[in-house]
């Protein structure tokens, strides 16, 4: 398991000075690992939980309500919001601990957390155009189709092999996505096109987008594609193509989402290409997909007609 250097130093931290830690988080990872959550999960909780217990100096499972409240509100004025993701994450880790430990009151006095009712960005077919024309390099362009032809998340897009493309088929075999589920996704003719030539010139080895070649930003850290070089050059290729709204790399995934609806495609199938456990996920397309028996349209557009 890869964890950051700082994340690393807080952990490490908790387990010398907090008698108990070690056992605690040994158990932890344990448990994380048997439910099915990665352990991108287990970090994110045990870097919080291990921030906490050098706070108290006692094991979560040691404090009382009143300890357990006033810690959150102090995370929660540190953070401005108590939707923010690092008191979200001591909240959920909290509750995993007393699941564990089968502290029910405790885990019945943790506040819920309310999902932002946000709408996703969406790139408008121009916006794409210009965007699969903007990177220099055939390896990003390559990527980019990927990353929206596909609807691929970063770790799938970076954890593709060569011997996951069927040309023949004109499919791509995405492995372990989320949920550890695999899927098949259909190739366009005109990423196949793109691939092969990609293929041929840069004779990737093993993994489709390998790491960074001497010299060039944007790389990674072992022979595949970092998250951070994927989200580099998806920046590049934003500010290139002069698009101005707010975007990331799962920008792409809901521009492939709402793009495949507006052509006609049923919420089901969008559902399964996307890899959706619940049908409610895939529902949010529903609310920006300019699509529908007639397209919504402003009331200035035919106020002087």
């Amino acid at each position: 398991m890869k964890v950051s250097d700082s994340s690393q130093t807080l952990i490490a931290t908790a387990c010398t000075k907090v008698a108990g830690f070690s056992d605690l988080l040994a158990e932890f990872q344990k448990k994380i690992s048997i439910s099915g959550k990665s352990m991108s999960t287990f970090k994110n909780y045990a870097r919080n939980i291990a921030k906490m217990a050098l706070h108290f100096e006692q094991l979560p499972t040691e404090l009382d309500a009143d300890q357990i409240n006033d810690y959150l509100y102090l995370l929660q004025q540190e953070h401005n919001t108590p939707s923010d993701s690092y008191f979200k994450h001591s909240v959920y880790g909290l509750r995993f601990i007393f699941r564990m430990y089968g502290l029910k009151d405790k885990r019945i006095e943790l506040p819920s957390i309310k999902k932002e009712k946000k709408l996703p960005v969406v790139l408008s077919r121009e916006e794409i155009k210009r965007l699969l024309k903007a990177p220099k390099y055939l390896k990003h362009r390559i990527l980019l189709g990927l990353l929206y032809g596909c609807g691929l998340r970063c770790f799938e897009v970076i954890n593709l092999k060569i011997s996951d493309l069927d040309f023949d088929r004109k499919m791509l075999h995405v492995r372990q996505g989320k949920g550890k589920k695999d899927r098949y996704l259909p190739l366009s003719n005109i990423l196949i096109r793109g691939l092969k030539n990609y293929i041929d010139a840069e004779k990737p080895d093993t993994w489709l987008f390998n790491g960074k070649p001497e010299g060039r930003a944007g790389g990674d850290f072992d022979s595949r594609y970092s998250q951070r070089g994927v989200q580099w050059a998806v920046n590049q290729a934003r500010k290139e193509a002069g698009i101005l709204k707010e975007m990331t790399v799962h920008t792409l995934r809901h521009t492939y989402a709402t793009h495949l609806l507006e052509d006609g495609l049923d919420i089901i199938s969008i559902k399964e290409l996307l890899g959706h456990e619940c049908i409610d996920t895939t529902m949010i397309y529903l609310h920006v997909a300019q699509s529908g028996r007639k397209k919504p349209f402003s009331p200035l557009d035919t106020l002087y007609q």
